[in-house]
C-alpha cells in the first residue's frame, strides 16, 4: 500500500461499523467524523452536551442521518458511557473529543480492563511520506514515554496488529538506535538485541532486526555504504523507536520538514482508539478514523 487514500477503497468493502466520540462538543472531531462518514459506511453515536453537539452540527451543515446523540454532563459519565457501550459491542471504536486525553484513557484503562486486559496501549502512526515506495509506521511516538523491554515487546506486537489489519504480511520492523552494534552504555542498543530475541523465540510472523540506525532502516544505499547486512534491507514496514522523545521527534519531522502524511491509532485495547491531536489536520484526523474503521473490521489478531 502506497497512498493513505487506499485505505479508504479497503474500509468500503466493509460493513457498516459504528464510532462513538467521547465529549463530542469539539468541532475539529465532529469535522472529520463528517469528513469520514462521506467516505466510508461509517456511524457515529456522539457523546455529551445534546444542546452543544446539535448547535455543532448545524454550523458544521452535518447530516443528522446515522448519527446519534447520548446526553452525558461531564467527562468521566461521557467516558462511562462510551466503554460501557464498546464492552457491550454496541460500538466498534472509541475517539476522544474535548476531554483531556488523560482522563479519556484512564477510563478505557478501568479497573476491570474489560477493554485493556493485562496488554500495554501504544499509539501506531503511518506515514505517506514523498519518494518512500510504501507506507511505514513509526512506533510508539505519543504515549509510552520511557519503555523498558517488556513494554517495547508490547508495542512490536501491538504494531503487527496494524500491519497485519493493512494487509501488510511479514513486516519488515526496524528496533531503532543510534547504532547499528550492542553497547551496554546505550540502552535502546541492549533493548534492541534482547527484543529480536524475543521475537524469534515467539516466532512471530515478521522480520525482525536491530539495533538499526534510521539511515540503514529506510535506505538501501546507506545499507550498502556501510556495509552492513540486515533483513530488514533498508526497507523498513516499521520503525519502532526507544522512546517517546525520539519518536515525537521523528513523527513532526517527517511531518513538517518531509511532507508526509500520516494517520495513527491507538493499538491494544478490544476496540480500536481514535487518539488525535490539535495539530493534526482534518485529512489526517479523517484517516485516522478510517485505520480504526479497518482495524475494527478485520481480523489483527498476531
Amino acid at each position: 500500500m502506497k497512498h493513505l487514500r487506499e485505505l479508504i477503497e479497503n474500509a468500503n468493502l466493509l460493513e457498516t461499523k459504528i464510532v462513538a466520540v467521547v465529549k463530542a462538543e469539539d468541532p475539529d472531531a465532529l469535522k472529520a467524523v463528517k469528513r469520514t462518514m462521506e467516505a466510508i459506511p461509517l456511524k457515529s453515536i456522539l457523546i455529551g452536551s445534546r444542546d452543544k453537539i446539535e448547535s455543532l452540527l448545524s454550523s458544521l451543515d452535518m447530516d443528522h442521518r446515522g448519527i446519534e446523540i447520548i446526553e452525558a454532563g461531564d467527562p468521566r459519565e461521557a467516558v462511562n458511557i462510551g466503554v460501557d457501550m464498546a464492552k457491550q459491542g454496541k460500538v466498534q471504536m472509541l475517539m476522544k473529543g474535548l476531554l483531556s486525553t488523560r482522563d479519556f484513557l484512564k477510563g478505557i484503562v478501568s479497573e476491570d480492563k474489560a477493554l485493556v486486559g493485562n496488554n500495554l496501549l501504544s499509539h501506531v502512526a503511518v506515514f505517506e511520506c514523498p519518494g518512500r515506495e510504501h507506507l511505514f509506521m513509526v512506533t510508539d511516538a505519543a504515549m509510552n514515554i520511557n519503555p523498558d523491554v517488556a513494554q517495547k515487546y508490547q508495542i512490536l506486537k501491538n504494531s503487527l496488529s496494524v500491519a497485519k489489519s493493512l494487509g501488510i504480511t511479514g513486516p519488515k520492523v526496524a528496533i531503532l538506535s543510534a547504532v547499528e552494534t550492542v553497547n551496554p552504555a546505550i540502552s535502546s542498543t541492549t533493548d534492541a538485541a534482547v527484543l529480536c530475541k524475543m521475537a524469534q523465540r515467539d516466532k512471530l510472523s515478521a522480520i525482525v532486526d536491530g539495533p538499526l540506525a534510521l539511515d540503514i532502516s529506510i535506505s538501501k544505499e546507506a545499507l550498502q555504504h556501510k556495509g552492513i547486512t540486515s533483513p530488514v534491507e533498508g526497507d523498513a514496514d516499521i520503525l519502532l523507536v526507544p522512546e517517546l522523545v525520539s519518536g515525537n521527534i521523528l513523527y513532526k519531522s517527517l511531518v513538517y520538514f518531509a511532507g508526509a502524511r500520516v494517520a495513527g491509532i491507538v493499538a491494544g485495547a478490544r476496540v480500536p482508539i481514535i487518539l488525535t491531536s490539535r495539530a493534526d489536520s482534518d485529512e489526517s484526523k479523517a484517516y485516522s478514523i478510517v485505520m480504526g474503521m479497518i482495524m475494527a473490521g478485520v481480523d489483527s489478531s498476531v
